[in-house]
């Protein structure tokens, strides 16, 4: 495991901060209204490296005079690795001319984060067997929990790029058809069984034309985020057969602001799930491309208190992102910049290492407790909350949190 790199700037080397000088996430801010620019985090500040490479202390061709971080992305790997060693010899304990950086440092408490990157496509999958095996029992049953395709591929669906959005934007409660009970016809209103998934999301930062190797889908990842995947699960029940989720996840998909880089996280390489049927030789991986990441999800009611609802780790997806972006070029599929790719929802095998209500409360049959009440889906004015970090000897790395308040359902006019 690798040591802190101690920093200059005291608040990085604090063990409980998520931004130690080992990270360097990659968000967008800016501050008074002003214009979107690129940064990174360090400790309790900003860095502005949109006014470093303006000032000529960083070079890129630009690439971090803008508002995402598409273009630096781009480059590709090489400049990916000098960017950070740039900054680490900067902001290093010892560095020369610390003073010089002053003026480009913003206090995290006087920004505003934005999204960092433009998102060209997303795709979503379903990669976590206790999720899996859980929804599976839940609606079929434990003998026949996974489908039979679930241990061989790794299975997703095409989702809404345009409904991203980041941390701290409210989420409006979804209309859509719901179906009665019986044979009775479905009716049109709002959800009542919103829910969240605790998902990280791998970004694609470098293109490809046609299939790809696993190793070389491990390469092209730019970095992660946490990711929630707001799900209707009313909605859900009625239109996912015969052709999947649509209506019922296009409300919203919330990041968190900071990219954290697949080289930030290299000291946290986990090995994968335990096979339990060969793998075809296309999606076998070379090494450890699982990560360990604690994760956990909270709920805030309006007016009241958190409560932690689950608490659970990344490596206990069964299918890697990078075995996800294999699989998905596999049939020539091109790739671009920007692609982000969620994990699906990652739960863990005990009952408080869930990864949706939908599990946690059973299908809404076992509510659980929070602060003042229960919950057995999400409520208007609940606050749902992912955090997630890597631990380090003395230090983490960090994500920033994940969060989203659900606002009540807007009314729908009819066409009549």
């Amino acid at each position: 495991m690798t040591d802190l790199i101690h920093s200059w700037f005291d608040s990085a080397n604090v063990p409980d901060t998520n931004f130690p000088l080992n990270n360097l996430p990659y968000g967008v801010f800016s501050t008074n209204g002003g214009a979107h620019r690129c940064c990174t985090a360090i400790g309790d500040a900003i860095l502005d490296l949109h006014a470093l490479e303006e000032s000529g202390k960083l070079e890129f061709g630009g690439a971090l005079k803008g508002g995402s971080w598409n273009a630096f992305m781009t480059r590709g790997p090489g400049d990916w690795a000098r960017l950070r060693e740039a900054l680490t010899a900067l902001l290093r304990e010892g560095a020369a001319n610390t003073a010089d950086l002053q003026p480009y440092l913003v206090p995290m408490s006087e920004a505003r984060l934005h999204m960092p990157f433009a998102v060209t496509e997303y795709t979503d999958f379903y990669a976590s067997r206790h999720h899996a095996f859980n929804v599976g029992s839940m609606f079929r049953d434990p003998e026949n929990a996974l489908p039979p395709n679930w241990l061989h591929i790794p299975i997703g669906y095409n989702g809404r790029a345009s409904s991203v959005v980041v941390s701290g934007t409210p989420v409006t409660r979804p209309h859509g058809q719901l179906k009665g009970p019986d044979d009775a016809a479905p009716r049109f209103g709002p959800s009542q069984r919103f829910d969240i998934e605790l998902e990280m999301g791998a970004i694609v930062g470098q293109p490809s034309s046609g299939p790809i190797s696993v190793s070389q889908a491990f390469d092209n990842i730019f970095g992660y985020v946490l990711l929630n995947d707001w799900s209707a699960r009313d909605i859900q029940a009625w239109e996912y057969q015969p052709l999947g989720p649509f209506q019922s996840k296009a409300t919203a998909t919330t990041i968190s602001p900071w990219i954290v880089t697949a080289a930030a996280l290299e000291p946290f390489r986990a090995a994968p799930s335990e096979r339990e049927k060969p793998l075809l030789p296309y999606l076998a991986e070379p090494g450890p491309m699982n990560y360990d990441i604690a994760l956990e999800v909270a709920l805030t009611p309006e007016g009241g208190h958190e409560t932690v609802l689950s608490r659970t780790n990344f490596r206990e997806m069964y299918y890697s992102a990078a075995q996800q972006l294999a699989h998905h070029t596999s049939c020539g599929c091109p790739m671009r910049v920007g692609d982000l790719l969620g994990s699906g929802t990652i739960s863990g095998p005990q009952k408080d290492s869930r990864g949706s209500l939908l599990e946690l409360s059973w299908g809404g049959k076992e509510p659980f407790a929070i602060d003042g009440g229960t919950r057995a889906f999400i409520e208007d004015g609940d606050t749902l909350t992912l955090r997630g970090h890597a631990q380090g000897d003395g230090y983490r790395v960090g994500f920033g949190d994940c969060i989203g308040t659900v606002l009540p359902a807007r009314s729908v006019e009819g066409n009549g």
